[in-house]
């Protein structure tokens, strides 16, 4: 502030000149005022949800929390987000009104580390959306949507190091079901998988569901009407084996399938109706009631030579009837198992249970960690544990009412020091 005393000091030009300052500064607040009230709030972006620490004062293995909060709320908005091992807010990219993010976390495309996501609605169902590429620098440097008229999926989008990306669709078609009591007519929802080369956009391979499964092994009932959409298959998760196939999850059979990304044929299937293999539990561990390792799953993933985990839902909710659809255990849980080629058997090695003793009906992933244990993300259920390689839970975290996240991820993230300070609030 200039005093009294001062201002008698300055030449006639320079009072002048305060004054205008002085009668700008005083109109700032009326004009504010008339700014529409949804402008105002488009210029001010929401807070993420926090995280409740129930176990543990942050994560125990290495890297920072990937997650993607949504829900309806007032107060928080949904998004992907960065958490550091206690909590504290790295980045966070607002999802538009009406759009949810999910399956956000790093990985590498040319050598370097990318941020990637998926972003759209009806995310569940009937999805449409787009995948995003971001670098280092929280800046967009890719988009990628689905090929041959379908829209990408947000259950899974992988990025590969040479340039290409799996992403999942679903489509409607109608089928004829009369061989398993059902209509001619049958609308279905089939899944597709599909790999796009980044930079041009084209697909260079495509699989459909209904190209290479039955019906018969869907554990969905049928719907009551015929152009109600069935969804018998519910593909939810693509990934890439150690010997370059591919391993494409499918929720509703109660299968994974280890699939040629050539010709597209099913190689072997884990699970369900038609398992190639007998299913066992290792001495300590159970099968559900089915008699099966997983039901309703989700995140199949292969994590050593024949050894793979999987987030096992065991229940879909209200309205499922399968056998299984309500589990022995009350309880969602990981589970890791290993296959024999050779004996054609399957065991369940071992498991971590939902430290509230919940069923997650939908959503969920399990990531194994690089020194053993692992980090969850329990869906439908609003929690992400730690558990370490002895299966001790280190460390559980909630969101508060209304909020869940698809999928949780322990990830190393290094950015530059200067875009890692403080946390950024990204729009496309």
């Amino acid at each position: 502030m200039t005093d009294a005393r001062t201002r008698s000091r300055l030449s006639p030009r320079r009072r002048h000149l305060l004054a205008v300052a002085a009668a700008l500064a005083a109109a700032v607040p009326a004009v504010l005022a008339t700014i529409p009230f949804a402008t105002a709030v488009a210029a001010t972006s929401a807070t993420p949800p926090p995280l409740t620490f129930l176990t543990g004062t942050h994560t125990v293995g290495r890297g920072d929390i990937f997650i993607t909060p949504s829900g309806s709320s007032s107060t928080y908005a949904s998004g992907a987000e960065i958490l550091s091992p206690s909590g504290k807010e790295i980045w966070f990219h607002q999802a538009p009104t009406g759009l949810e993010d999910t399956d956000f976390r790093t990985q590498t495309l040319h050598g370097q580390p990318v941020l990637t996501f998926w972003e759209g609605d009806g995310f569940g169902g009937l999805a449409s959306g787009t995948d995003y590429i971001y670098n280092d620098r929280y800046q967009k440097i890719a988009t990628i949507k689905a090929g041959d008229g379908l829209s990408a999926d947000g259950h899974e989008f992988l990025v590969t190091n040479n340039g290409d990306a799996w992403i999942l669709a679903y489509t409607t078609a109608a089928a004829d079901l009369t061989s398993i009591g059902g209509p001619s007519n049958q609308t279905v929802i089939n899944g597709v998988v599909q790999e796009i080369d980044i930079k041009t956009g084209k697909v260079l391979f495509s699989w459909n569901s209904a190209n290479h499964v039955p019906y018969s092994e869907s554990e969905q009932p049928l719907p009551a009407s015929a152009s109600q959409p069935w969804d018998w298959f519910h593909i939810n998760a693509v990934k890439l084996t150690s010997d370059g196939n591919l391993l494409i999850d499918s929720r509703d059979t109660w299968t994974t399938f280890k699939v040629s990304p050539h010709t597209g044929k099913i190689i072997w299937q884990l699970g369900g109706k038609a398992s190639t293999f007998k299913l066992e539990a290792a001495p300590g561990q159970t099968l559900d009631d089915a008699g099966e390792i997983f039901a309703w799953q989700h995140d199949v993933e292969q994590i050593g030579l024949d050894t793979y985990t999987v987030f096992d839902n065991e229940s879909a909710g209200a309205g499922n009837t399968g056998a299984g659809s309500t589990s022995q255990f009350g309880y969602s849980r990981e589970a890791t198992f290993r296959i024999d080629p050779r004996a054609k058997t399957a065991t369940l090695i071992s498991s971590d249970a939902q430290p509230q003793g919940l069923v997650a009906t939908s959503q969920g992933n399990a990531q194994h960690l690089a020194g053993g244990g692992e980090f969850v993300g329990w869906g439908a259920e609003p929690y992400i544990s730690e558990f370490d390689a002895r299966g001790s839970l280190v460390f559980n975290a909630e969101f508060p009412a209304g909020f869940i996240t698809y999928r949780a991820y322990l990830l190393p993230w290094s950015p530059p020091a200067a875009h890692h300070s403080r946390a950024s609030h990204g729009r496309h």
